[in-house]
């Protein structure tokens, strides 16, 4: 039986963090229940691509939830969320701070219904402080933490990020560790708690290096300059003769060394520390000078930390994944269409198994959406 079997989460979240943490719950065996608007629900049931009219992007970061539509402006539905918050675990939203309060679903109404309810708030700046109602996305959220700084363009320019790193990095995994340690200190003490994830502070963690630096006295590392953002050659992009590009990642001298012989590098460029930009520009010169199935033939079997730059659909296919059964599990969209559910970091022994589907928009509204079944009732599809 999965971990959080038993466990029910009410979840006001829209988007991505909150989704996001509240489907790694899910997947870990809890019931969790979706909170939506009857106009349209969350956003991103409307966002593309679809398929048949569904959004693929909804139907992987709610696969297996049940969904309520709820007019939060109605006492009446105000009611309805109150009662299913006196029999919550966990209650997940991700508002500006103050309107759940002015819902009348604040920590503070709630905790006398239910004690033992975890109340956890995902937001930009957190709960209080100066910043704590302005608003932002995950751009603005990296860039006032000092992240965006750190990585440029060859200008000294910051560049877009490729991923969300504020909502998942800062949002929606510290929302999980810090659900499951308060049900951890909940089965000590029988109190739930109130948590305020703020997406801007968690970043720093993620800036252990430039951290340190600061705190030296050092200063922070200038824009395109520390040892992961272009500071080193050893640490980089090249680009072969047809156009592919290699990342490159030999910063120990034991990688370096190999690397530096296999490319051809004239040797009184191996130390990268006299001359880093004279180095870089030789080994952009040695790999312009064979194309990228070269490459890889010549990096076939050698422990030189370089990878080929693959777009996605490239690595979906890769047969590393395939071996490790990453794509495995399937979602169901509303109206049957199945779909390989979104990858996860969770342990296979913790992990529901079977397909399950996303759900249709308020589907259990006229239900007691957490009187689930053990198997999960009708949100799985079982495969054969």
């Amino acid at each position: 039986m999965p971990p959080l079997s038993g466990i029910r989460v009410l979840d006001f979240s829209t988007l991505l963090p909150g989704p996001l943490a509240t489907l790694l719950l899910a997947e870990a065996g809890a019931t969790v229940v979706k909170v939506e608007r009857p106009d349209g629900g969350d956003r991103i049931r409307a966002s593309r691509p679809q398929r048949d009219g569904e959004s693929i992007q909804f139907a992987l970061l709610n696969r297996g939830k049940k969904s309520i539509s709820v007019d939060l402006k109605d006492p009446a539905g105000i009611a309805r969320v109150k009662r299913l918050a006196a029999e919550a675990d966990v209650l997940v939203e991700q508002f500006r701070p103050g309107v759940m309060a002015r819902l009348g679903l604040g920590y503070e109404d709630l905790r006398p219904l239910n004690p033992r309810l975890i109340y956890c708030s995902i937001s930009g700046f957190g709960q209080d402080g100066p910043l704590a109602r302005v608003a932002g996305h995950d751009l603005t959220y990296l860039a006032r933490c000092g992240m965006l700084a750190l990585g440029a363009d060859e200008s000294g320019r910051p560049v877009l990020p490729p991923g969300q790193i504020a909502d998942i990095g800062g949002g929606s995994y510290p929302a999980v560790l810090n659900i499951l340690l308060a049900l951890l200190q909940r089965d000590r003490t029988g109190e739930g708690c109130r948590l305020d994830v703020a997406m801007t502070e968690n970043l720093l963690a993620w800036m252990a290096r430039p951290l340190a630096m600061v705190l030296s006295g050092e200063g922070p590392p200038a824009p395109g300059r520390g040892r992961h953002t272009g500071g080193t050659p050893r640490y980089g992009i090249y680009h072969a003769a047809d156009g592919e590009a290699f990342a490159v990642a030999a910063l120990e001298d034991r990688f370096w060394r190999r690397f530096c012989a296999l490319i051809g590098l004239e040797p009184q460029l191996h130390d990268d520390e006299r001359d880093p930009q004279a180095t870089r520009a030789g080994v952009r010169h040695c790999f312009a000078g064979r194309t990228a199935a070269d490459w890889e033939r010549l990096f076939a079997g050698e422990d030189v930390c370089v990878e080929r730059v693959r777009d996605l659909a490239a690595a979906l296919e890769d047969p590393h994944f395939a071996a490790r059964r990453v794509l495995e599990a399937s979602v169901f969209l509303p109206g049957g269409a199945r779909l390989p559910a979104l990858p996860l970091p969770l342990a296979p022994a913790f992990r529901q198994q079977g397909a399950r589907r996303a759900p249709a928009l308020g589907e259990s509204t006229d239900s007691a959406p957490f009187n689930f079944p053990e198997t999960g009732g009708d949100s799985h599809v079982h495969e054969h």
